[in-house]
């Protein structure tokens, strides 16, 4: 297959830097990468597949006219320069939240809906963190037995706010008090219900990502999944307890044999020898892990179930770069 070059806007960010990781692990054929980072970054060196990288201004890299560029640097700078990219005949694969409801623009995950994809997209939208993960485990259970509606709780990782938000953790765990934190309370020994803003209907911004993302990438809006958003102090992965219920009846046997045949999904569902999914054994990996999978007690078309990823991998950089993995090999840039 055809080397590619490789744009990484926001390359020295949590998710920029995992980005570089997953191309090495992923062996993706690569002539060139062009990294974009602040002005504060221009000139730093990173290092991936045995070589080191210069970090440039965006423009710079635009300029260069790479084959694909993967943007991690927010939404502000995704609204600003995917369009330009976009319009020089450069495919965007987007990891911010500018682009993800737009409806010229696909939501994908390769494993549940790359068919999406078509020749025409210029800007393609990577799914927020905690939807990623969760839509991973839905969509062979609502291909066998329809979703009706589900209930979902999450136990978010601060690396999903970013650098500030490790640096206000390690600072309140040496007993001081931060300077400019990102949280409005202490994120050490606490749980904050407060991920993104709050709306005038009472959910967060990142609880109405939830609702509406799952129905754009499933293609039903009838899937109706509520969150209730919660930030805890993990360092990397979430978490998230989900109540389904479903049309059809099921068995669990068959409910562990479908998701365990589901491409990137890994079950881990044996409490008796205490084997479920956690963060700190799913840090690093690129799966997602799903695990407690019981009846509920009252309704027998309902299930609970428990799904952890890395939030930086799967639910970032490496659904990222799997997108640019599924054009090429259906000869995007043949």
């Amino acid at each position: 297959m055809k080397g590619l070059r490789i744009a990484i806007i926001g390359a020295t960010g949590l998710v920029g830097r995992t980005m570089l990781s997953v191309l090495e692990e992923l062996d993706f054929p690569l002539d060139e990468l062009l990294l974009a980072g602040s002005e504060s970054s221009r000139g730093k060196q990173l290092s991936c597949l045995g070589q080191t990288w210069p970090v440039r201004r965006v423009d710079e890299v635009l300029a260069s006219r790479p084959d694909v560029a993967l943007f991690s640097a927010g939404s502000d700078v995704s609204k600003k320069w995917a369009p330009k990219f976009a319009a020089a005949g450069i495919t965007v694969i987007d990891n911010s939240s500018a682009w993800r409801m737009d409806a010229s623009c696909p939501l994908i995950v390769p494993e549940v809906n790359g068919d999406a994809l078509q020749p025409h997209h210029r800007i393609i939208a990577n799914p927020n963190c905690t939807t990623m993960q969760l839509v991973m485990v839905l969509k062979p259970l609502h291909d066998a037995f329809t979703i009706q509606r589900g209930i979902v709780s999450t136990y978010q990782s601060i690396t999903g706010t970013g650098k500030a938000a490790i640096a206000q953790l390690e600072t309140e765990r040496r007993g001081v008090v931060a300077e400019n934190p990102v949280y409005p309370h202490p994120i050490d020994l606490n749980c904050l219900p407060h991920c993104d803003v709050f709306g005038e209907n009472g959910y967060t911004r990142e609880e109405m990502k939830v609702w509406h993302e799952t129905k754009k990438i499933l293609r039903d809006d009838s899937v109706s999944m509520t969150c209730t958003a919660v930030r805890v102090p993990v360092m990397g992965g979430h978490s998230e307890s989900v109540y389904l219920e479903f049309e059809q009846e099921f068995e669990l046997d068959d409910v562990r044999e479908r998701l365990a045949a589901f491409p990137g999904v890994a079950v881990q569902d044996n409490p008796s020898a205490a084997e479920y999914p956690m963060p700190l054994t799913a840090a690093g990996q690129n799966e997602v892990f799903v695990g407690r999978i019981r009846r509920d007690l009252a309704n027998a078309r309902g299930m609970h179930l428990w799904i952890v990823a890395d939030n930086l991998r799967k639910g970032a950089a490496t659904n990222t770069v799997q997108i640019a993995q599924y054009l090429h090999k259906a000869g995007r840039w043949s």
